[in-house]
């Protein structure tokens, strides 16, 4: 099925693309969102753009132009999103971002679109004509055509789960709602869509965020959630190791058994999305038990979105563990996508299966061997430079003592 609708929407755009020569002469469209907001970040706070994102041809299969776990799980390459991405136009309005709490016509449709769990039909008629752009943000999604909005219809039933509805209208705190939707299946890339409208909060505190805050911000509220449970479980028994490759983006995961602690090594290899130099750069960010004070300023949103798949693995063993993570950006992820592919690179990884150690010099040789023979890697420096491995190898166990 994966690959019928990926041929199915890449061939369709393929044939309409010569629309993109026309784009002076499109004023109004009768399209379908997937459905898909897009809150911008540029302009000074408290002012926003806030976008409809909508192909330009109507599309039965609209979906999937804004699903990334259907990319992921079916396997679209880093060309099959582009198309997708550059093929969806953002009719876009400025407005506040406290506006959420007042009537406001535009931001009524961007909300009931964000909520919307199913396409949602929408006529859109623009103030002037489409701008072609290319987008480049570590955390969101491309886009490539963007036009102010003049006139905006939902012309369709707007479908929204019935427990985001309850959530929308209780006076719970954005945090505590985004953990009762999780635990109801509804997953971080809904919510962050609900959270970016100001759909969630307390009344007096409800504002629009924008998209590359909200998907953060998301993984990290979710992944907090999580460790409030992991952190009481007991440790890992062996020594694990799981590693897989999506997109260019290579990993190695480690756990340990100890009380929680997390490290991101990120490395982006010359030519890959974010290196242009000729040179292997790198940044890491780290957490101890007690987790993070500030945001983690190297790795950014990657360093979130990588720890929301290895707390979600670790509540589903109940249990907790040390984690030390290696990321290889190489060549092959030529395009930056979003910090959704760091996220379902991990879990790809994890699916992937793990290999049990009896020690950690166990796990570490594998680790070395691995990296060199599958990643063509010299993982021996990296790992010398780990926070996470001197904290184990410096802390003595209680057992110790006796």
């Amino acid at each position: 099925m994966g690959d019928n609708i990926r041929f199915e929407v890449v061939k369709k755009i393929a044939e309409t693309n010569f629309k993109l020569k026309n784009l002076d002469k499109i004023s109004q469209l009768n399209s379908v969102s997937p459905p898909s907001v897009f809150i911008g970040s540029k302009l000074k706070y408290p002012f926003m753009n806030v976008g409809i994102l909508s192909p330009i041809q109507r599309e039965e299969n609209a979906w999937v132009y804004d699903d990334a776990k259907y990319w992921a799980q079916n396997d679209f390459q880093i060309s099959d999103v582009i198309k997708l991405r550059e093929s969806l136009l953002n009719s876009r309005f400025r407005t506040r971002a406290g506006d959420v709490r007042r009537k406001n016509k535009f931001l009524d449709i961007a909300k009931e679109l964000a909520v919307a769990y199913k396409p949602v039909d929408v006529e859109i008629e623009l103030k002037r004509r489409v701008k072609v752009y290319r987008q480049k943000d570590r955390v969101t999604m491309p886009q490539a055509m963007g036009a102010p909005l003049q006139k905006a219809r939902i012309t369709s039933n707007v479908k929204v789960h019935q427990k985001v509805d309850k959530m929308m209208n209780d006076e719970v705190k954005a945090s505590e709602a985004l953990g009762i939707l999780y635990k109801t299946n509804i997953d971080e890339y809904a919510l962050s869509k609900i959270l970016s409208i100001g759909a969630l909060g307390l009344k007096k505190n409800k504002k629009l965020v924008p998209t590359r805050w909200s998907i953060t911000a998301t993984d990290d509220s979710l992944g907090k959630n999580l460790l409030s449970n992991i952190r009481d479980y007991k440790w890992i028994e062996d020594y694990e190791l799981f590693f897989g490759e999506f997109m260019g983006n290579q990993y190695l995961i480690m756990l340990f058994p100890n009380v929680w602690s997390y490290e991101l090594f990120e490395l982006y290899y010359p030519g890959s999305s974010w290196n242009p130099s000729s040179e292997i750069k790198a940044s890491t960010d780290f957490e101890s038990y007690g987790g993070r004070k500030s945001y983690a300023f190297n790795c950014a949103g990657g360093y979130y979105a990588a720890r929301l798949p290895i707390l979600e693995y670790l509540e589903s063993i109940k249990r907790q563990a040390s984690v030390l993570v290696i990321r290889l950006e190489t060549p092959s992820y030529w395009a930056a996508l979003g910090v959704w592919v760091v996220r379902e690179s991990v879990r790809k990884a994890i699916k992937n299966g793990v290999r049990l150690f009896d020690s950690r010099e166990e796990l570490l040789e594998s680790v070395k061997k691995i990296a060199k023979i599958k990643y063509d890697f010299d993982a021996h420096q990296i790992l010398n430079q780990s926070k996470l491995l001197l904290q184990i190898k410096n802390q003595r166990n209680l057992g110790e003592w006796f």
